[in-house]
């Protein structure tokens, strides 16, 4: 199993540690270094600066969103860092979700997310082969262009740069069932939101037929500390947030993931409490038990024996959102 540093998405304003956290992660021998996007800063621009500044650990983006670029887009974004940085690219997409899709970026969530998610992957699959114009015949990415408020005159085109890897890796961030199915189907691998060692079994019947090489490449907070209780508290922060207030009350995957995996009545309190504008009480909600099983928190000791767990699924990357250099290398440690 290999470690990857999971930087997410700035809040306020740039983190001026994350250079800093991935050379760390990159002398410590860590596999890659990921980057994300919600509705404030966006993923590439931090990546291609930590790839100026470093020289081995590969460059992921986890996520993208799908709405905020044409398919297209995202292929020049991915094959342009791809040169830069030498071929450590990898492209992890994800569709988010309707009120984000709608109240940020201004456009209609798919009615058919499926489809629209496997046009997506087809068209930036064939930007990166560059076999021949990119063509289309999309219910969501039509290329050329063929709508009744179009002129006509659009042309087939392949992109005038040669991308350096026709199979530079796509990963995609899905959390229904049949999403997932359909990732192991057309994406490289699969960036879960949450992954407990406990409940494999929640994704078994999605993940039945993984084709060899698939990456399973889910984040884990992780922080070394003798307080396990208060090492929790920013997971709950996360899982709080997520569940309560990344979604509609009537449609949020984040709130449907938490249950699925056996927290349906908590994940229903959490967006109560949350969306009535109780944000600490929704935290506060979160169960200690959910917050631990997806993440690494405590001594070294307790997550040596915890790391075990994760080795022995199907896990063959862990993101980890570590906030510190201690527990980057503690973890490289044992992990080695």
């Amino acid at each position: 199993m290999r470690l990857g540093l999971a930087l997410g998405y700035w809040g306020r304003g740039p983190d001026p540690g994350h250079v800093a956290l991935a050379q760390e992660a990159e002398r410590l021998g860590y596999d890659s270094v990921w980057t994300a996007e919600a509705w404030g800063s966006d993923a590439f621009t931090p990546l291609t600066w930590i790839a100026a500044q470093t020289s081995r650990i590969r460059l992921g983006t986890a996520v993208v969103q799908m709405a905020a670029r044409s398919p297209v887009t995202t292929a020049m974004h991915a094959l342009t860092l791809d040169h830069l940085s030498g071929g450590r690219m990898m492209l992890g997409l994800g569709l988010s979700g309707p009120q984000v899709v709608e109240g940020w970026y201004g456009r209609p969530f798919p009615r058919s997310p499926l489809t629209a998610t496997r046009e997506y992957v087809d068209v930036i699959r064939q930007v990166l082969r560059r076999e021949g114009p990119v063509e289309l015949a999309g219910r969501f990415h039509a290329h050329p262009y063929g709508g009744d408020d179009g002129t006509g005159l659009g042309k087939p085109l392949k992109p005038i740069t040669h991308p350096l890897r026709a199979d530079l890796p796509v990963l995609l961030g899905a959390e229904g069932p049949k999403n997932i199915a359909q990732t192991t189907r057309i994406a490289d691998g699969w960036l879960p939101l949450y992954w407990s060692p406990l409940r494999t079994d929640v994704y078994e019947a999605s993940l039945a037929d993984l084709p060899e090489g698939f990456l399973i490449a889910p984040m884990a907070r992780a922080k070394v500390c003798d307080d396990v209780t208060e090492g929790l508290l920013p997971v709950k922060a996360m899982l709080g947030f997520y569940i309560g207030g990344m979604g509609h009350a009537a449609r949020n995957f984040h709130a449907d993931l938490m249950a699925r995996m056996g927290y349906e009545e908590e994940a229903r309190r959490i967006q109560e409490l949350f969306l009535a504008g109780r944000r600490e009480e929704a935290v506060l909600a979160v169960p200690d038990a959910f917050a631990d099983e997806i993440s690494l928190v405590g001594p070294r000791a307790r997550i040596a024996e915890r790391l075990e767990l994760w080795r022995k699924g199907p896990v063959t990357d862990l993101l980890v959102l570590a906030p510190d250099p201690l527990t980057l290398r503690t973890l490289a440690e044992l992990n080695s």
